[in-house]
């Protein structure tokens, strides 16, 4: 999960992320999006993969990237046990 925190602390990652939510894209398609080389588009798709927070298949000569819900489920779920709900709090806290 270490790898999860490291890759989503930084913005550029956090708007692809964004960008993947709404639908599969090329890294083409993502590179375009964004005022940067695309072999920094690149390396932030690989430290993303390697996070396990997207995924990648390969459709013709393209790759296509999709965000992975289950890793970002589960580091959601560690956020929200760190700081507690409100079904966590016993009847008279609540």
């Amino acid at each position: 999960m270490n790898d999860a925190f490291k890759a989503l602390s930084d913005p550029t990652r956090r708007k692809i992320l964004q960008l993947l939510k709404e639908k599969d894209l090329s890294a083409g398609d993502i590179a375009d999006q964004f005022n940067i080389s695309k072999p920094s588009i690149s390396h932030h798709l690989n430290i993303l993969k390697q996070a396990q927070l997207v995924q990648d298949e390969r459709q013709g000569q393209s790759i296509i990237y999709s965000i992975n819900l289950t890793v970002m489920q589960e580091a959601m779920g560690w956020f929200l046990g760190m700081i507690g709900t409100k079904g966590d709090l016993p009847d008279d806290e609540r």
